[in-house]
């Protein structure tokens, strides 16, 4: 959909033949931009609250580039890079003003600093190994407008540690337990909180946590109410999904 299309759009609107809620649903399905590599979803923001979010790996500088600057021109802000690696950034950071997190490797264009839900996202890791992917899900959050709170190292080899911090975990909207080894650190808080909870195992751990897969296993077969899960080291997917929960009815 171009500018005359949108302008036809609006006119319709003005002289009352179709209603606002038929013009927003003619806005969710306008077309993409086709840069050849990529065909950038400018509308994925109306449709779904949040505008299209890079996947770093794989994709050359070049790339990356060229998909941030069709969404800069779109006027977007807060454009999220994962998995983007130093290499990369230090080359993009060359051509545009690009804050770079090398532990979660995550990369931001136009910061936005800006907290638009009320509640709080706590996110707890097992084990020290286990906060690249941690801070993968609270940059995440934090980038959509989440206040987070980071507890490191509180795993069930100690668990005084997350007993001591209790207070933090029960004022929280949504927990996200970043585990691996035998992924036991979800299903402690699934069973002390009373908000959803999102499993995130990593592939942390020994030969026989098959890079993951046992902590998968495990917090897919939690005893604990309210345990939900994502996919093995997806930082991502859980800090997104909380900032959609936290967002429900919660919104500044």
């Amino acid at each position: 959909m171009d500018q005359k299309d949108i302008r036809k759009l609006l006119e319709q609107v003005k002289n009352g033949d179709i209603s606002v809620d038929e013009a927003i649903e003619k806005l969710k399905i306008s077309p993409f931009e086709d840069l050849g590599y990529a065909k950038v979803d400018h509308h994925r923001g109306l449709r779904q609250g949040t505008p299209e979010v890079i996947f770093g790996a794989g994709k050359t500088p070049g790339q990356i580039l060229g998909i941030v600057n069709a969404m800069r021109g779109k006027g977007e802000k807060n454009i999220l890079i994962t998995r983007l690696a130093p290499e990369a950034a230090e080359e993009i950071a060359r051509s545009i003003e690009l804050s770079y997190d090398p532990v979660s490797r995550i990369g931001l264009v136009g910061r936005k600093s800006e907290i638009t839900a009320t509640g709080t996202i706590v996110v707890a890791t097992g084990g020290t190994s286990d906060i690249p992917v941690a801070e993968e899900a609270a940059q995440v959050a934090e980038a959509l407008g989440n206040r987070v709170e980071r507890l490191y190292d509180v795993g069930v080899a100690g668990i005084h540690r997350l007993l001591s911090k209790l207070d933090v975990l029960m004022s929280a909207r949504v927990v996200i337990a970043v585990a691996g080894m035998e992924g036991a650190l979800a299903s402690v808080m699934g069973g002390l909180v009373d908000c959803p909870v999102i499993a995130v195992p990593t592939s942390i751990g020994y030969g026989a946590s098959f890079n993951g897969l046992a902590a998968l296993l495990s917090m897919l077969n939690s005893c604990a109410s309210g345990v939900s899960v994502v996919n093995i080291d997806n930082g991502f997917g859980a800090g997104y999904l909380a900032s959609m929960i936290n967002h429900i009815g919660g919104t500044i």
